[in-house]
């Protein structure tokens, strides 16, 4: 048995040495992130395997997983310690190698594997560690179970049965490429800007698109996990402003921006404008809802109202749902309601059968727009991106709130649009016609002005996001009403940015 986790130990001691170190805040609601090795240090790791494969058992699945790693240059190492504690507790570990998160959800279904655990901070600044897990594909863990395995790791509970299995797969990243490839070749020559910030993707991202018949401009595809130009983050203003910049100088139809580990992607048309990950995704639901009558769609809580109101959308039949944020809430949401497409505004799409297998692929994503182009010939995504009816939002603003105070306030913000809804009272000169409360609240207003408020799944932070279909004087009217609720809060801090 490991000795019991600490979270006080220092690098550079004996005890570091000797001892797991595991800060409990590494756990979040559905993956794990540490910075490395001041929060997390290798026998930690051994720790958190051997809690995985003991998870795995308690919950009677078998104990295989995919194990993968991005291009950081601590992440084998991460990776070596993981393991060493999944096989002394008894798993079937399937490694393979360099990975995106996405190929690691493909080796699940490839392998006939039930378990995944892949080491990746994404797009997080270097010295971060990170693992993103599941037991049942295509899902990954969401609260309930890293709440299980964060108890069982530092209450010592794994089990070292011995017994384990390590398999290497020398291969996956041509099979993985290969599955991506096998389809009909573009019919129209599609210049494309592929930008991956130096991450993972550089070695796979520019390969698939050139293979369905892409013109291939690279942008920072080359490996260097010091991220020299910016953080491979397609929200990142940088990293969208450097795909803006070679779209125009290549005078390219699209640009794809890929995040570190490959399961996100930004997009920015052909004038050089950056399209928000809720608009690719309303342009991605025209194109699908057009080819599969009445439709159904996941769209999270901070997503664009024209999900409901668009009226290409409505002509199709479409049907969205909002949802939690989240990369897990959401692939988990959709898989189980069986909806085609879940689109998230980070830019997490979970494209379920018959487009796919319900797991977040930013390959999968860019194909995706790469073929709703095709079937638009003479049209650029710059008139689809016209098409859409205009809307007012604002960015997401992110006032500081304590992580223990944060969901406390989140609640008495619901309370206090519930019982102005229940009172008939208008908010912003106009009458709430419905409130969703699956995350936080989202405050609906006769002409489908919105505005939320809902707590950071990982900071300390809460999360404002106001939008209008019909004026910038009407957003900016919501917006003041959710701000002076949140200013008349002591616990409610500074925010990042206002409007």
């Amino acid at each position: 048995m490991l000795p019991l986790p600490r979270a006080d130990l220092k690098p550079n001691t004996a005890d570091f040495e000797r001892l797991p170190l595991v800060r409990p805040t590494g756990f979040r609601e559905y993956d794990a992130r540490w910075l490395f090795p001041d929060e997390i240090n290798l026998m930690g790791l051994n720790a958190i395997g051997l809690g995985l494969a003991t998870l795995a058992a308690a919950r009677g699945v078998p104990r295989r997983f995919v194990v993968g790693h991005d291009y950081r240059w601590y992440s084998a190492s991460v990776k070596q310690a993981l393991m060493t504690g999944l096989l002394a507790g008894g798993a079937e570990v399937h490694d393979i190698g360099l990975a995106l998160s996405p190929m690691a959800y493909f080796a699940q279904f490839a392998l006939d594997v039930e378990g995944v655990a892949m080491v990746t901070a994404s797009h997080n600044d270097n010295g971060w560690t990170g693992i993103k897990m599941g037991l049942q594909r295509p899902l990954t863990f969401g609260p309930d179970e890293m709440a299980e395995l964060k108890s069982i790791v530092l209450e010592g509970r794994g089990e070292a049965v011995g017994g384990g299995r390590y398999v290497f797969v020398p291969d996956m990243g041509d099979r993985y490429m290969r599955s991506l490839a096998d389809r009909p070749k573009l019919k129209r020559r599609l210049r494309v800007v592929a930008a991956c910030g130096n991450g993972t993707a550089g070695a796979f991202a520019p390969q698939v698109l050139e293979a369905v018949g892409c013109e291939v401009i690279p942008l920072d595809t080359n490996l260097d996990h010091s991220f020299p130009r910016y953080n491979p983050n397609p929200e990142d203003m940088k990293m969208l402003h450097a795909m803006a910049a070679a779209v125009l100088e290549h005078r390219a139809d699209v640009g794809f921006g890929f995040d570190g580990d490959g399961d996100r992607c930004g997009v920015v048309d052909d004038e050089g404008e950056e399209i928000f990950a809720d608009k690719v995704g309303v342009l991605l639901a025209r194109d699908i809802s057009a080819r599969h009558p009445n439709a159904r769609f996941v769209a999270d809580v901070k997503s664009t109202g024209l999900f409901k109101t668009d009226p290409v959308l409505r002509q199709n039949g479409a049907r969205t749902d909002y949802w939690k944020t989240g990369h897990s809430y959401m692939k988990r949401y959709s898989f189980e309601t069986k909806a085609l497409v879940g689109f998230e505004k980070s830019g997490h799409f979970f494209f379920n059968p018959p487009l796919g297998r319900g797991y977040d692929d930013g390959l999968v994503a860019a194909l995706a727009v790469c073929d709703m182009l095709d079937r638009s010939p003479g049209k650029s995504l710059a008139d689809l991106r016209g098409s859409l009816p205009m809307t007012w939002q604002s960015p997401t603003m992110s006032p500081h709130c304590d992580d223990e105070k944060k969901y406390g306030v989140v609640e008495r913000v619901v309370a206090h649009y519930q019982n102005l809804k229940a009172a008939g009272r208008p908010v912003a000169g106009q009458t709430i016609v419905d409130l969703i409360t699956v995350n936080g609240v989202r405050v609906v207003l006769e002409d489908g002005t919105w505005g939320l408020v809902r707590a950071s799944s990982n900071k300390p932070e809460l999360v404002v996001v106001v939008e209008s279909p019909t004026s910038e004087a009407n957003m900016r009217a919501i917006f003041g009403d959710i701000d002076a609720l949140l200013s008349g809060m002591p616990e409610v801090g500074a925010y990042n940015q206002k409007i």
